[in-house]
């Protein structure tokens, strides 16, 4: 059995179509829906063992496929296989007419396939509402996806859209006006509570942006900071990124463990309380 086949046991392969694009999405767990938007290099391990924590706690997961080969550890593999799958998902990624990478006030138009996605499974899986949760590329969709599905435990995990190139881009969250104004409106409407993770010193997630959603949201944002400067108490270097995944430490007390509670607790807060 290959190492994507066992990393992936527990979880069924399906298919959602909408708008003419077909993708796979892989599914696991019980009770109200999470959905899981993957980071580059994609449905990795860490990604995999995140996921496998919310099922813990009385919930569905299901985690559309958008790049990269579900499944697949490149950590076994060495740090040159790792960097190589990073490069080969982030390439057709950046290209891709799915994804809006450097252009600040644009919706990446794989939002309307997503939004759609969560509805469907909404539908599906019932509760009062799904949780999002988005990561890197896909950290700000999370946000997108209030504007036109049943989202109520929006988080966006270190997002880095668009590329912080600008100082306009640095303070962008990558929606359009018309969807920031629509997710705005629903965040209202819905009471919503909409949780950031960065690291301090994350060149690909700039405080402009955190400082944009605090503007927008006001109280409603909640974000979550965790010191990477050089010599910080936890051992973060100052590339540290992926707050729930790779740089998780996973004990009492580290502020990523801390992190990845707050998450855990606005989906039993929203989804299985309510």
């Amino acid at each position: 059995m290959g190492a994507s086949e066992t990393e992936l046991d527990g979880f069924s392969r399906t298919e959602f179509t909408h708008g003419g694009s077909t993708r796979a999405v892989y599914r696991a767990g019980e009770g109200p829906m999470v959905v899981v938007i993957a980071e580059i290099p994609g449905i990795t391990p860490p990604m995999l063992a995140f996921a496998r924590r919310v099922i813990a706690i009385g919930c569905s997961v299901a985690l559309p496929h958008l790049f990269g080969e579900p499944g697949r550890d490149p950590e076994r593999r060495g740090a040159r296989s790792e960097v190589a799958d990073v490069m080969s998902s982030i390439g057709p990624a950046c290209v891709s007419k799915e994804f809006t990478v450097l252009a600040a006030g644009r919706t990446s138009p794989i939002m309307d396939w997503l939004r759609a996605l969560g509805r469907e499974l909404h539908a599906e899986a019932g509760g009062p509402g799904i949780g999002v949760v988005g990561m890197c590329f896909t950290g700000g969709f999370a946000l997108g996806m209030v504007a036109d599905a049943p989202v109520l435990a929006p988080v966006l995990s270190q997002p880095s859209l668009p590329f912080a190139l600008t100082g306009r881009n640095k303070a962008d969250v990558g929606l359009s006006p018309a969807d920031l104004e629509a997710a705005l409106d629903a965040c209202a409407a819905k009471d919503l509570r909409v949780l950031g993770l960065r690291f301090t010193h994350d060149r690909l997630v700039p405080p402009e942006r955190f400082e944009t959603l605090r503007r927008l949201l006001g109280e409603r944002f909640v974000g979550v900071e965790i010191d990477s400067s050089p010599g910080n108490p936890w051992g973060h270097g100052r590339a540290a990124h992926s707050v729930l995944t790779t740089e998780l430490i996973d004990e009492e007390g580290q502020p990523t463990r801390d992190a990845l509670d707050q998450v855990l607790d606005l989906f039993r807060t929203r989804l299985l309380e309510s």
